[in-house]
């Protein structure tokens, strides 16, 4: 049975038991603590509340744990997005109950700023206009959003796109309290030992001042040159005859110039420096945990972002400071090939589906079967075909894959296609990429290009191109989803001690104690064949998982 859930404005609750239309099944009780409101009804199956961010977050401080919920502003975000491509767009529950109404729609919060460590306790919700009750907009909304759903063109893929961003809420705000178990000692080692000391004032650490010394000198050492300057650089590159247009590395890398390679040592440590220094430990890792505030569906594709602190960019030097507490172990576990394997599924080419259904390696088998045996050109082809590499050697090998794989070549070439002609293009479950009027701020392929509202055909093929990934990149966000889901279900359900502490598009970290260590690897498998047949019904498509049992993060790979 579901329940709906509203903090009262004297800090306690009202709650209710729903019937499957989201109508009340009974009458609605007002509690004294929201806490012990929940805790003492453990046979509820999900509770509908607006926001897991502001309500879960205090509930976990106080020890209480939630098997299921229903997130409706993560719905109404999902569900603007399918129905109109408004993705970005108004999702409070003050502005859901707006548009149930034909009021003016309130903007969201503005974003919070990244804290030292994330807070168990939100600023309030979008307020409601004056005299609206919270609890019945509550019940309003969801009734509303269970019928939208319904009225969809596929609602059993919606309801559980809807059910899997739901637990992803749940699993965001349990790693955040859990925290990365981190080893403050072993990062200021490995940071002094690649630094070097550090000088009184705020100079730069005295490795990162030797490699900027060499970078002058190799230019002559008549002008300063200072390397996290990029104007300095160019200048001092088009003075010795040789004109840049950036500093990228690669670019650096096609430069026969004595200032190249300290020039490329300096840029490394200086985003070390910068983005995982001395500073940055003192900010984020706290009694031997790191805990950055993750954010489901931060991306149009439905991939997590962060907010602050850079979970999702960890050097791999940095991963050595990552390391199990004394007795437990990180289960490191890796999505073997996901995007191809995610093709095969959605677009039901029986060859393509054949191929990920057998060995660990796709692109070994598609070598034998079409690339006379070279893995490296049938990977080629396979991921220029996802993402739309289609010049030089790639275009070649893709007239090869169209060939044998027509029905997954023509997938992606329909969702770039749509893309360009600006019309809305769907994950398998229904995660909608807005069109291009409304071009969210992530939107953007991978030379950069802005897919904004701009009617020349560079920005239409842009967005053909970001599309084209779009379809396969978010089908696998919501299976990982899923699969994040089916795994937490099945470690509380066994009574594990192991937690969740990491994850990013396609791998998952589990700290647990040792002896549960090759249940929980069973469990992440397990998971990940169900999640498939949850998502896209009965195929011959695995989803294996590369699994690591690790004491150190950085001995997984």
């Amino acid at each position: 049975m579901r329940w709906a859930v509203a903090e009262s404005g004297d800090g306690g609750a009202r709650l209710c038991p729903l019937e499957p239309d989201g109508r009340p099944a009974g009458v609605v009780v007002h509690e004294p603590s929201l806490v012990e409101a929940i805790r003492s009804r453990p046979e509820v199956e999900r509770w509908v509340w607006r926001s897991t961010a502001e309500i879960y977050r205090p509930l976990l401080a106080a020890g209480v744990r939630v098997e299921r919920c229903y997130d409706v502003q993560a719905a109404e975000a999902l569900l603007i997005g399918h129905e109109e491509g408004q993705s970005g767009q108004p999702r409070s529950l003050a502005a859901a109950w707006a548009r149930l109404h034909n009021l003016p729609v309130p903007p969201d919060a503005p974003a919070r700023a990244a804290e030292l460590q994330p807070s168990l306790f939100e600023s309030g919700p979008v307020p409601l206009p004056p005299g609206a009750d919270e609890f019945t907009a509550l019940l309003e909304v969801y009734a509303g959003q269970i019928a939208r759903t319904a009225s969809t063109e596929h609602p059993e893929r919606i309801r559980l796109l809807l059910a899997a961003e739901s637990a992803g809420m749940l699993v965001a705000a349990e790693m955040s309290l859990a925290g990365i178990p981190w080893r403050a000692d072993v990062h200021r080692e490995l940071l002094d030992t690649m630094l070097g000391e550090r000088f009184p004032g705020g100079s730069q650490p005295r490795r990162m001042a030797e490699l900027a010394d060499e970078v002058s000198r190799a230019f002559g050492g008549e002008v300063r040159v200072r390397p996290d300057l990029p104007n300095d650089i160019i200048k001092a590159f088009a003075r010795a005859g040789i004109f840049l247009s950036s500093t990228r590395k690669w670019e650096l890398q096609q430069i026969d110039h004595p200032a190249v390679a300290p020039l490329l040592a300096y840029k490394s440590l200086y985003r070390l420096y910068t983005a995982h220094g001395w500073s940055w430990l003192e900010q984020w890792v706290h009694g031997g945990r790191f805990r950055p505030e993750y954010l489901p569906g931060g991306t149009v594709s439905g991939r997590w972002t962060t907010n602050g602190g850079g979970a999702l960019q960890i050097p791999k030097v940095i991963r050595r400071a990552i390391r199990a507490d004394r007795g437990w172990s990180l289960v490191v576990a890796d999505a073997d090939q996901m995007e191809p394997r995610i093709l095969a599924a959605v677009s039901r080419d029986p060859g393509l589906m054949e191929v990920a259904g057998r060995g660990e390696d796709m692109y070994a088998d598609l070598a034998v079967r079409g690339f006379g045996g070279d893995r490296a050109q049938a990977k080629l082809a396979l991921l220029g075909a996802i993402y739309g590499q289609t010049s030089g050697d790639a275009l070649t090998h893709l007239a090869g894959l169209r060939r044998r794989y027509p029905a997954a070549v023509a997938y992606v070439d329909d969702a770039a296609r749509a893309g360009a002609e600006g019309r809305l293009v769907r994950t398998w479950l229904g995660r909608t990429c807005p069109p291009v009027s409304v071009a969210a701020p992530d939107q953007e392929d991978l030379s950069g290009e802005s897919l904004g509202a701009s009617g020349n055909t560079s920005a239409a093929r842009a967005r053909g191109r970001f599309t084209r990934n779009f379809v396969v990149q978010g089908s696998a966000a919501d299976w990982a989803l899923l699969v994040l889901a089916g795994l937490r279900h099945a470690m509380s359900h066994a009574g594990l001690r192991a937690e969740l502490v990491f994850f990013q598009h396609d791998e998952v970290i589990v700290h647990c104690p040792s002896k549960e260590a090759a249940m929980v690897a069973e469990m992440i498998d397990s998971a990940a064949d169900t999640a498939g047949r949850l998502a896209f019904g009965p195929t011959p498509v695995r989803f294996p998982f590369t699994t690591a049992v690790v004491e150190c993060y950085g001995d997984a790979r």
